[in-house]
């Protein structure tokens, strides 16, 4: 991706690059003395609110997101495949955030197979507690 290009998620959504706000920072961890001389950390914050696409789908991302979302990516060397690792990851979030809602579980009866199983096991249970008792009370 250029810099001066927006990111288009699969679902049609679109996000302008004025409103991709990267920062970069030294990583942690190992890397020996690579690691203390360039900023392979990459921070991408985007303004959920300038989003563009389907208006169903802008709303659902303005009611599921905050109003800025930010990612960070360190786990590789190079700033570049951090950022590559950012922009997917973002990428996801505003696709999860913009499906439908699953659909509510419709209720229903139990089976009249589970009922005879759960009835006989209540008989059970009841003659194994009735044969410990004893008639001398």
């Amino acid at each position: 991706m250029k810099p001066d290009e927006d990111l288009r998620t699969s679902s049609g959504l679109v996000v302008p690059s004025a409103s991709l706000h990267w920062s970069f920072a030294r990583s942690g961890g190992a890397g020996g003395q690579h690691v203390n001389k360039t900023s392979s950390k990459a921070t991408l914050t985007v303004a959920i609110n300038e989003i563009t696409g389907p208006e169903v789908l802008v709303r659902r991302i303005t009611t599921a997101l905050a109003i800025k979302v930010r990612v960070t990516s360190q786990t590789s060397r190079s700033q570049w495949h951090n950022r590559q690792l950012c922009l997917t990851q973002i990428k996801k979030i505003i696709d999860d955030a913009a499906k439908p809602p699953t659909p509510s579980r419709k209720k229903s009866k139990p089976t009249r197979a589970s009922v005879k199983r759960r009835l006989e096991g209540k008989r059970h249970a009841s003659k194994k507690k009735e044969s410990r008792r004893t008639s001398d009370w």
